[in-house]
């Protein structure tokens, strides 16, 4: 796992073996964050990381000029891995909070530019995180939306649904608000 753009550029992390995770490949990692260069900016914005497992994504937007991002993960050896990793950067704007994601979507009153969901792709409430999302408005105007998932998921007939991209076994699906 490496950083791949920005100011941590080719810093790798290295999780350790009893992480539960499934961290993102660096392959489509570095696809999505094509993508993602053309539609918005990273400076300044705030980001929403769900699932948050190792924090590769959220410390790939801290790395390319993220204002804050808000790490959320349940599990205590990702969690400590990510607290360790942003003090061996100096990361000082990447907040892990260790919960339940669904609680915590539930409980926010914030709303941000970017939010990623990686959840296990198994996991029976996946399909509800776009609905969840749009009906707590966590998105500001004009925000993305982008879930991690499995090819068992389609989410094409969400209203805020933009396109699905596939990388291997790696589905990303775009939605955004729209709404102004």
């Amino acid at each position: 796992m490496r950083i791949i753009s920005g100011k941590y550029r080719g810093r790798h992390l290295n999780p350790p073996k009893n992480i539960s995770a499934r961290p993102t490949t660096d392959f489509a990692k570095e696809s999505l964050f094509n993508l993602l260069q053309n539609r918005m900016d990273f400076e300044g914005v705030d980001m929403l990381d769900l699932f948050a497992g190792t924090g590769g994504i959220g410390l790939e937007f801290i790395s390319r000029g993220a204002r804050e991002v808000i790490a959320v993960e349940l599990a205590h050896v990702q969690q400590n891995f990510i607290i360790s990793t942003c003090k061996q950067l100096g990361v000082n704007n990447l907040r892990v909070l260790r919960g339940d994601v669904f609680k915590y979507i539930n409980s926010c009153s914030l709303q941000f530019g970017f939010i990623y969901a990686d959840p296990p792709y198994a996991l029976p409430e996946l399909p509800t995180l776009p609905e969840l999302i749009f009906g707590k408005e966590l998105l500001k105007a004009g925000g993305w939306f982008v879930l991690e998932h499995s090819d068992n998921n389609d989410f094409s007939s969400h209203p805020r649904f933009v396109e699905t991209r596939q990388y291997g076994s790696v589905n990303f699906s775009f939605f955004q608000n729209s709404s102004i």
